[in-house]
């Protein structure tokens, strides 16, 4: 293959949140147009109950907060590593096995690229968290493992794997002039991954990079976690998490963990579920408030509530203060938020992910004045304390903001023109 031929092979970033496709073409972007014209897809199915309609990413949430009747699935990729992965959720009235949600949406990514490519990919590279599960590497070599056998049911007969913060290093390997000694940090929808990588233009076309690969790490707290604390922090107090029952207990906190994540909301949804927010409303010591819970439930707006704290995250990761609309739940109804709310709820995650780091760093061996550069990518990345706790760990270091969803994308179309041709 000359230098001026498309990539045989291309890049698939199927993320917590959102999902992409890279394939190297000159002349050419490096995504491919998924979804309306745009390079990116969220990782999001929704199922119709009125007929066999399915729609994906942007079309599926819209068909949920238009108030269709149907199953929304969003975050699917915590399912891999995860004990849920040989279980079953119910869709249309019959079990479906969660094996089967992720392989329906890896093959939608598969066609909507060949659509937009105009030829068949038989041959990827997946992106992947530096861990799946933390701390237990056969789990974690099962959930890879899963993955795979995922895309080789939907067509892909060739496949290999990039940690998503090395794909998301060589993105930006492409744009620089010099080498540089840069510190990827990578804050995506379910995970915290981390290089710490030479780059430069004379190490680009290596096959192996082995060598220039100082350390490497992650843990497993992203996006969705930032956005699960703060709904339980500012969001779920106002449904009634942390009041008392008539006998001086807390109200029972497993609806309101169950609606704080997007891949348990349905389970608050179930009449067992009902059957206990019931008994809760009739010892409850404030019911205004558990009745604005009953009202979130029978409305099933648990996923539009999700959708309402994220962008009160990335509203206060931006500026100061934010307002959340929650009409839905009740006329009239809405909530003031600060930035200190946000940093007070993510407080503990950002210090593990700053503990991370730094742990990283010393193993690494490598004093932080000799860091040129902080590559951030991933939607949370902007979070304005964690960028001040790790600009604090590498003060000498320049900061460098990448396609926060694309870069992944981007990189590992580079990578499978390397490993394929």
């Amino acid at each position: 293959m000359t230098s001026f031929s498309p990539a045989l092979a291309c890049g698939i970033d199927f993320g917590t949140s959102n999902s992409a496709v890279g394939w190297k073409r000159p002349g050419h972007p490096a995504l491919l147009s998924l979804e309306d014209g745009k390079p990116t897809m969220p990782s999001a199915i929704f199922f119709h109950d009125e007929d066999a309609e399915v729609s994906y990413g942007r079309a599926a949430l819209a068909d949920y907060l238009a108030g269709y009747e149907g199953r929304l699935m969003r975050s699917m990729k915590n399912l891999l590593g995860s004990s849920l992965i040989d279980g079953h959720t119910e869709i249309r009235g019959r079990g479906v096995p969660f094996r089967t949600l992720l392989t329906h949406f890896i093959a939608q990514l598969r066609l909507r690229a060949q659509q937009a490519a105009g030829r068949e990919f038989t041959s990827a590279v997946f992106g992947r968290p530096a861990y799946f599960v933390d701390g237990d590497p056969a789990a974690d070599q099962q959930a890879q493992d899963t993955l795979g056998e995922i895309a080789r049911s939907v067509g892909f007969t060739d496949i290999e794997f990039q940690y998503e913060p090395l794909a998301a290093a060589f993105d930006y390997e492409s744009q620089i002039s010099s080498e540089e000694l840069v510190l990827v940090v990578d804050i995506g929808g379910g995970t915290s991954d981390f290089s710490l990588i030479r780059l430069g233009p004379s190490r680009a076309a290596l096959p192996d990079r082995r060598a220039d690969i100082l350390a490497h790490g992650g843990v497993h707290i992203g996006g969705g976690d930032f956005d699960r604390h703060l709904n339980l922090h500012a969001f779920m107090p106002l449904l009634g998490l942390g009041s008392k029952l008539r006998s001086g207990k807390d109200v029972p906190s497993t609806q309101y963990l169950n609606l704080a994540s997007w891949h348990t909301i349905n389970f608050a949804y179930t009449n067992k579920a009902w059957e206990h927010l019931s008994y809760i409303r009739a010892n409850a010591g404030e019911r205004d408030k558990i009745d604005l819970l009953l009202s979130l439930v029978k409305e099933r707006a648990g996923h539009w509530l999700s959708l309402q704290v994220e962008k009160a995250k990335i509203d206060l990761s931006e500026t100061a203060a934010a307002r959340a609309d929650l009409e839905r739940i009740s006329a009239g109804l809405s909530l003031d938020l600060t930035r200190a709310d946000l940093d007070d709820a993510t407080a503990p995650l950002i210090e593990r992910i700053e503990n991370t780091v730094a742990a990283l760093l010393r193993d690494a061996d490598i004093d932080a004045g000799g860091i040129d550069t902080v590559f951030f990518t991933g939607g949370s990345s902007r979070v304005s304390q964690l960028r001040e706790r790790i600009s604090a760990l590498l003060p000498d270091a320049r900061s460098v903001e990448g396609d926060l969803f694309g870069s992944i994308g981007a990189g590992l179309a580079l990578d499978a023109a390397r490993k394929f041709g």
